[in-house]
């Protein structure tokens, strides 16, 4: 048996009578339903109301699963069969998700999820030099298309006096999100936090490696869950101090926390409608242009062009919508590419021709 400590119950975690009715097909199996609270490599974390314990996909799961993003991550509803004197339990299936938090897997081309049925997602940047604001925009262009709600963490205040400056610039990206200013050393600033987090709500932090993240979770749990390490002076860069995506339950608020490893890159994972969605601003100009395939560049009765004239649309907005688009659409290509190589050739094969064909077709680029 593998239950190793006393586990919150369902309702703690976020069980509604909603998740209840979307369960019942699986319920009729005799499944029992469970929330996933950590990764590893071949297996999870997971509670149901029998407690806290260790699982795997079963066999069938895994032949249905049509990439990495279909197998469980940190948040999910899985449904398991439980079994008292097994090593791991099997999980069956997932509840379809709510939210998520997702970007290009930086080993291959498919979808990583991050988290999973998140209600906010805290995006934490340091202002000891690693500030970014195009990486601020590409965080909240992740968050805003996976349905969650964003707040922006500049988090090392007492590091630097420009935190207002800082979040008129994050005004300027246009996803509307609330920015808050921390001092993590010395507490200050965490009382505007209390307005995101309540009981049996899911928030996750991400950003950048040494931004502080693992300092905030300390603070919020009052107890070193993180090993924290101090940051390279040089670039503010820190090492990696959270070796994987763990979910734990805040004293007193109750809130259900998803800490996530530092990432060194961002890339987004959407489709180019997605994004347009994330900018919602930009899209309804769009509609007004003359043009519905309007490039936004040189066209007559551009919408877009004219409220930037006007001032009414913030350049540097635009800007990040159109790298972001850029993005999307080339992650799209490689997608389509992959697809077809793996239809014709398959699994390893395939990948490495996909390889060649862009080393080869980046190399025309720049001759």
């Amino acid at each position: 048996m593998t239950a190793h400590r006393a586990a919150p119950t369902l309702k703690d975690l976020g069980w509604t009578p909603r998740l209840e009715e979307a369960f019942k097909p699986f319920a009729l199996r005799g499944l029992l339903p469970a929330r996933v609270i950590a990764e590893h490599r071949m297996a999870c974390d997971l509670v149901c109301d029998r407690g806290e314990f260790t699982a795997e996909v079963s066999g069938n799961f895994r032949k249905a699963a049509g990439s990495k993003a279909d197998f469980p991550a940190v948040g999910d509803w899985a449904a398991i069969a439980f079994n008292p004197a097994a090593r791991r339990q099997t999980i069956h299936g997932l509840l379809a998700r709510r939210t998520r938090l997702s970007r290009k897997d930086p080993g291959g081309e498919d979808e990583q999820v991050i988290a999973a049925n998140i209600d906010t997602v805290f995006i934490v940047i340091g202002l000891d030099g690693d500030y970014n604001l195009k990486r601020i925009g590409r965080y909240l262009a992740a968050a805003c298309s996976g349905g969650a709600e964003a707040v922006v963490i500049l988090n090392k205040a007492d590091l630097a006096g420009d935190a207002a400056l800082k979040a008129k610039e994050i005004d300027t990206l246009g996803f509307g999100a609330r920015t808050l200013a921390l001092d993590s050393i010395n507490l200050k600033g965490y009382e505007a936090l209390a307005a995101h987090i309540g009981p049996a709500r899911t928030i996750v932090f991400s950003g950048s490696s040494g931004a502080g993240k693992s300092t905030i979770i300390n603070n919020l749990l009052g107890r070193t869950a993180q090993l924290t390490s101090a940051v390279r002076a040089a670039d503010s860069k820190g090492r990696h101090t959270t070796t994987g995506r763990r979910m734990f339950v805040l004293p007193g608020s109750g809130a259900l926390l998803i800490d996530t490893p530092g990432m060194r890159g961002l890339e987004l994972w959407a489709g180019e409608k997605t994004v347009d969605g994330a900018f919602e601003d930009i899209r309804a100009l769009a509609a007004q242009c003359r043009f519905g395939n309007c490039s936004h560049a040189n066209e007559p009765a551009c919408a877009v062009r004219e409220a930037m004239a006007a001032g009414k649309l913030d350049k540097t907005h635009f800007d990040n919508y159109l790298k972001i688009r850029a993005e999307a659409a080339a992650l799209k290509a490689r997608m389509e590419i992959a697809e077809r190589l793996k239809n014709k050739t398959g699994g390893k094969r395939g990948h490495k021709t996909l390889k060649d064909i862009l080393g080869k077709r980046d190399g025309k680029r720049k001759t």
